[in-house]
């Protein structure tokens, strides 16, 4: 017994270790091997194999616990109306200050702070312009309850209808992206130089040039962006994942929970 519980406690300990590297091998490594402890621990301490299975499984089976008691519930407005805001403050957001400065020094000029909310859900955005490049660069801060996160978005689009997307969402998106997107995704925090140089390379690797691409109008970019919210959400409507709660709410189907619940588990592997 105490040769299964050191076992049980020495692959905890290395898996955990694992977890401490920043290689995404060695992360994902890490978190089977805390699959494998829990595993080990039912099969072992609990004396059953079909219970191992179990506590293995509940990694899992964990995700449904916040979709079926939160987010089924959850009702959203489908016009998400973008409206002129002001900025989160320093003790909410203590690094904004810093990337609006790294933004402008990038070549970036402010265009307006704006943001939605319904609820206890705010999404802010600070948006920016370079002209030169014919790119629109956001800082966006989303705030749910007590919980709150922010990422960098720099977006492209053609004359032709077609989205270049760069950004550093940090978690599996919610919604499926429309077909005309084309998204450059960035694992972990870089410098906005860094985001802006995996922009442009992103745009050479689909062919895009400067002259391939929209000039929109500085009054114009907001409205841009909320016609963009609003078709993002009528794709996701139309490909069953959102479904209409009333003339004016959605919600999330039983699909649309099934694809969050994938997009949880790829969160589960990727991130832990």
């Amino acid at each position: 017994m105490i040769s299964d519980l050191m076992l049980v406690v020495g692959v905890g300990v290395l898996s955990a270790a694992l977890r401490s590297f920043r290689q995404a091998f060695l992360f994902r490594l890490g978190t089977l091997g805390l699959v494998a402890t829990s595993f080990l621990a039912g099969w072992l301490l609990g004396g059953s194999l079909i219970l191992g299975v179990f506590f293995a499984a509940m990694w899992f089976l964990l995700p449904w616990l916040e979709i079926l008691t939160r987010i089924r519930r959850l009702r959203l407005p489908l016009d998400r109306r973008l409206t002129p805001s002001t900025p989160p403050t320093r003790a909410v957001f203590p690094q904004f200050s810093e990337l609006s400065d790294e933004m402008e020094a990038a070549g970036f000029v402010f265009v307006e702070d704006t943001a939605w909310s319904h609820e206890a859900t705010r999404q802010f955005f600070r948006v920016f312009q370079n002209a030169a490049s014919r790119t629109i660069a956001a800082i966006c801060f989303v705030e749910k309850n007590e919980f709150a996160f922010y990422y960098i978005t720099f977006t492209s689009r053609t004359a032709d209808g077609r989205t270049f997307l760069t950004w550093n969402y940090p978690f599996s998106f919610g919604l499926r992206l429309p077909p005309a997107y084309a998204l450059n995704r960035v694992d972990g925090e870089k410098p906005i130089p860094d985001l802006v140089t995996l922009h442009e390379t992103f745009l050479a690797a689909h062919g895009i040039a400067r002259p391939d691409l929209r000039d929109v109008p500085p009054d114009e970019v907001t409205a841009d962006m909320q016609r963009e919210l609003r078709a993002q959400l009528d794709h996701n409507l139309a490909c069953g994942l959102l479904v209409k709660d009333g003339p004016e709410m959605i919600r999330y189907s039983v699909r649309g929970m099934f694809f969050l619940w994938f997009q949880f588990l790829r969160d589960f592997v990727r991130l832990s």
